[in-house]
């Protein structure tokens, strides 16, 4: 890590994503000062409100369901609702779209990670975790290109392995790590804004 000071961090996950995202994100200190925007690919009729409830549970920061014009605040985790793409606005909010699916998915992952990487540019960290599709490859390789840190999950501990091996295909990311190296990550990212 450096100490450039990061403004957001957004999360792509598909196939095995939920029970990931919880493990690098248990650790977290409820004065954890960057927003995380989590997209998890999800069934049109997941139950949202059980899963913001079990993330809830198990993470110490807390996590809601991203709306529509909500205004981005730090220390909380924001979670794509089903169905929707949800981007970044330039003034920081965020706008949910119904366009068609990307990579077979909506919300997709690219979709955010792009968005995201025009509005915060090197400020931005973007992590990539299991899955088995496509989806995030091209949104990460955005991040790169604006000067953003790039995090993936190690292909060969991801229980899908797909997703992480499409980012590496074609971009050249700054860390490709377990889970338990992501979670540290995280834990000294968190420590690094309390003392900046």
């Amino acid at each position: 890590m450096n100490n450039m000071k990061y403004r957001a961090i957004v999360i792509g996950t598909s196939a095995g994503g939920i029970e990931a995202s919880v493990h690098i994100l248990w650790k977290l200190p409820v004065t954890f000062a960057l927003p995380i925007i989590l997209v998890q690919h999800l069934h049109k009729d997941q139950d949202v409100v059980a899963l913001v409830q079990l993330y809830n549970d198990r993470i110490p920061v807390q996590v809601e369901e991203a709306e529509e014009k909500e205004q981005i605040q730090p220390g909380h985790i924001y979670l794509a609702p089903p169905d929707y793409h949800l981007l970044i606005e330039r003034d920081e909010t965020f706008s949910l779209s119904v366009d068609e699916k990307v990579n077979y998915s909506r919300p997709s992952i690219d979709v955010l990670f792009e968005s995201a990487a025009d509005v915060y540019g090197p400020s931005l960290i973007g992590v990539l975790m299991t899955g088995a599709n496509h989806d995030g490859a091209l949104g990460l390789q955005r991040i790169k290109q604006y000067g953003g840190m790039t995090l993936v999950e190690d292909p060969a501990t991801a229980k899908f392995p797909e997703m992480p091996k499409s980012a590496l295909a074609c971009t050249e990311v700054d860390y490709v790590l377990s889970l338990d190296a992501l979670e540290k990550v995280l834990f000294t990212l968190a420590a690094d804004c309390s003392n900046g």
